[in-house]
């Protein structure tokens, strides 16, 4: 079958799902496989249980006229996404970056959704399979399109562009994440440039913090730059107030708008700041983008803050690097609290500069006055400290609750991988 009538019956059926746990009627269920599951053995389950058609690329016994058979699931997904990213004339905005990529997908939706109708990556859909679902989920009434771009290797962004065709891109940052798979920080630059690579190429906007010399530098030749930070930038913007949550004074003329956000840290003001900056770019009132900004709450374990008896839990268990790790650790220091306990979980993807950079966060705890740290796992086991170790998050969820915290203020934050979350669930 051709991608035109493939793209036929997605318009008569324009709900795909991969999951067929997850299948409603009249769904296109595209039959994915990978290292641990085959999707295409699932192909007459999904017909049973109402999908319109299956996309697959094994048959599985007698054959079905609602069986489309491909050469690759997955490059029809992506071959389909941009077919239908194609039918769209409206900016879309692709954010990457090492830290704070998923907030800032969040604070730009909540900004441009004031005003236009935008669509975006739902969580952090953000790789080969989410950008594609993220892209045909974009209905005919779109004005804006947000669409978040995660990567651990090169050339996974070039890829990603290829049929997103970002108009508008944002870096956060390029940081110490994934060195496992980009080698060093040039890596990790070279990487995420990928999308300013491809806005020069096609006459593209980025919005860039001009504080990073590096996103000045890797930003050059790019047709239309929107520049934001704390000094010398279009949109520029201080922090205010960072306890218990971030308050930012945004210049606005001759004078400033003070934004009260629901955000722990004030290494969220680059975050906050690349919002309003979109916002201004496309001609949002000052009223409308504080409003969104500060209705926003976190979620998922993004720089929650949340109260359970007579302890205060910053829940930032998501994702974890050394950059991320670093600016944690600092701000949770600096907050005015004298029963401070950071309970950390091992970072992830670091090759071999895992235990160096573990080694380095145990110096950055040791120059702190804490009530108690909890290590967790990982190449935290191979370090010199005298902190409290559990090798699994279980076994330091079981410590917990036969020893509890009270009167605390706790940083709970660590890799995915490290299942943090059900700690913060004890504290």
């Amino acid at each position: 079958m051709q991608l035109d009538e493939l793209y036929s019956l997605y318009l008569q059926h324009p709900s795909i799902q991969t999951d067929t746990r997850k299948l409603q009627k009249g769904d296109l269920f595209f039959a994915l496989k990978g290292p641990h599951f085959n999707g295409n053995l699932f192909a007459k389950q999904a017909l049973d249980l109402g999908a319109a058609y299956v996309i697959a690329d094994e048959a599985q016994g007698p054959g079905d006229q609602r069986i489309i058979i491909t050469d690759d699931v997955l490059t029809t997904l992506q071959q389909l996404a941009g077919y239908h990213r194609r039918r769209f004339n409206i900016p879309f905005i692709a954010i990457t970056g090492s830290n704070g990529k998923t907030t800032t997908k969040e604070l730009v939706h909540a900004v441009l959704s004031s005003t236009y109708k935008t669509y975006t990556t739902k969580g952090n859909l953000n790789n080969h399979i989410g950008i594609p679902l993220t892209i045909l989920g974009i209905k005919p009434d779109a004005e804006m399109a947000v669409i978040e771009m995660g990567a651990n290797h090169l050339g996974e962004i070039e890829g990603y562009c290829r049929y997103a065709q970002p108009t508008h891109g944002i870096i956060t940052n390029c940081g110490k994440a994934h060195l496992e798979g980009f080698g060093s920080i040039e890596g990790v630059r070279r990487a995420k440039g990928e999308l300013y690579d491809y806005l020069k190429a096609h006459d593209g906007t980025a919005f860039v913090m001009s504080d990073y010399d590096y996103l000045n530098a890797m930003s050059s030749g790019i047709p239309r730059i929107f520049t934001y930070g704390t000094s010398g930038a279009t949109v520029t913007g201080t922090v205010y107030q960072s306890h218990p949550f971030l308050e930012a004074a945004v210049k606005n003329g001759n004078g400033s708008l003070i934004i009260r956000s629901s955000l722990v840290g004030d290494y969220n003001l680059p975050n906050m700041l690349s919002a309003v900056a979109v916002g201004r770019y496309f001609n949002i009132s000052d009223d409308a983008i504080k409003t969104a900004i500060e209705a926003y709450q976190p979620s998922n374990s993004r720089s929650q803050l949340v109260k359970r008896g007579s302890n205060t839990i910053i829940s930032d268990a998501y994702n974890a690097n050394p950059s991320s790790m670093k600016a944690a650790i600092e701000n949770f220091a600096a907050m005015p609290d004298n029963n401070k306990i950071p309970v950390l979980g091992a970072m992830a993807e670091l090759g071999k500069e895992s235990v160096k950079e573990h080694e380095m966060l145990i110096k950055l705890l040791d120059n702190y006055p804490w009530k108690e740290v909890i290590l967790v796992g990982g190449d935290f086991e191979h370090t010199n400290h005298a902190y409290r170790f559990f090798k699994t998050a279980g076994e330091a969820k079981e410590w917990l609750q036969q020893h509890p915290v009270t009167n605390s203020i706790c940083l709970v934050k660590g890799s995915r991988s490290m299942q943090m979350d059900m700690i913060a669930d004890v504290l």
